[in-house]
């Protein structure tokens, strides 16, 4: 495997780049209501999937670049994809990345037919501009990860989301095992891989992370106190939900979004 990797300086303070909330203005949430949330925005209110991967790849796009201070022409970045949709937005920020000038390389837990259906139409785009993808495991070898891994200036982990509960296990605990290793260069979308998004309990392997991109509302267990030492700095984004969709489920969402797509949640 992989041997560890020292980590460069710490990332910048939210308010350097966005505004900042109290995390107690907005409702955390366990993956069962996020569950809900989500098939209330298909269902009923006609929102896509692909429009809220989009959003979120784009969102994780422009954090990167923030946590590469501004410039990310010929940066290097890894983007670590699990088989559900938390790997759809990860391969949706990869082609924002890309077409910012990052080198981009993705790798995936596991082959493309196993993607969801919004992750295979996101890699197939991300082919056909001519972005490296491989499988883990399948594809390259443990000197080459490890290749790829050190000469990394940011690994994004789009591995497990809200719906990954419990220790990984097979293709997917192998690459977050490989991604591990860049500890002080990972940002995660919505969780850091690993950690339960209810408890907070941190699964090995498991992530920790630079910082964390959580999707719509947070997590219960992003704001506990082992979440806390795993998510680095911790954002909030906008994908488009509106408050009558929470006001469904009886939560009270007051436009966190005001001054922007993107909000820290202070510590």
């Amino acid at each position: 495997m992989p041997g560890m990797i020292s980590p460069p300086s710490p990332a910048p303070a939210a308010s350097d780049r966005f505004p900042t909330v109290p995390p107690t203005s907005v409702p955390a949430v366990s993956a069962a209501a996020m569950a809900k949330v989500d098939r209330l925005a298909t269902d009923i209110f006609g929102i896509d999937l692909l429009q809220m991967m989009e959003q979120a790849g784009s969102h994780l796009a422009e954090l990167a670049t923030y946590e590469l201070e501004g410039e990310l022409r010929d940066r290097r970045v890894l983007v670590a994809v699990g088989p559900g949709n938390n790997g759809g937005g990860g391969l949706a920020a990869a082609r924002h990345l890309a077409n910012r000038g990052a080198r981009v390389r993705v790798v995936l837990a596991r082959p493309a037919r196993r993607l969801s259906d919004a992750g295979r139409h996101q890699l197939a785009t991300l082919l056909e501009m001519g972005v490296s993808c491989c499988m883990a495991v399948y594809d390259i070898t443990d000197a080459e990860i490890d290749a790829e891994l050190r000469t990394a200036d940011l690994v994004v982990d789009a591995v497990l989301g809200y719906r990954g509960r419990g220790a990984p296990h097979d293709e997917v605990a192998t690459l977050i095992e490989y991604i591990a290793t860049a500890e002080g260069r990972i940002l995660s979308l919505d969780i850091p891989s690993g950690l339960d998004p209810d408890t907070g309990t941190a699964s090995e392997p498991g992530v920790t992370a630079r910082a964390t991109l959580t999707l719509a509302l947070p997590k219960i267990g992003l704001l506990t106190e082992t979440g806390r030492a795993r998510t680095g700095g911790l954002y909030l984004a906008d994908i488009g939900l509106p408050a009558a969709l929470y006001g469904r489920l009886g939560l009270a969402v007051d436009a966190p979004f005001t001054a922007g797509p993107i909000v820290g949640l202070e510590a």
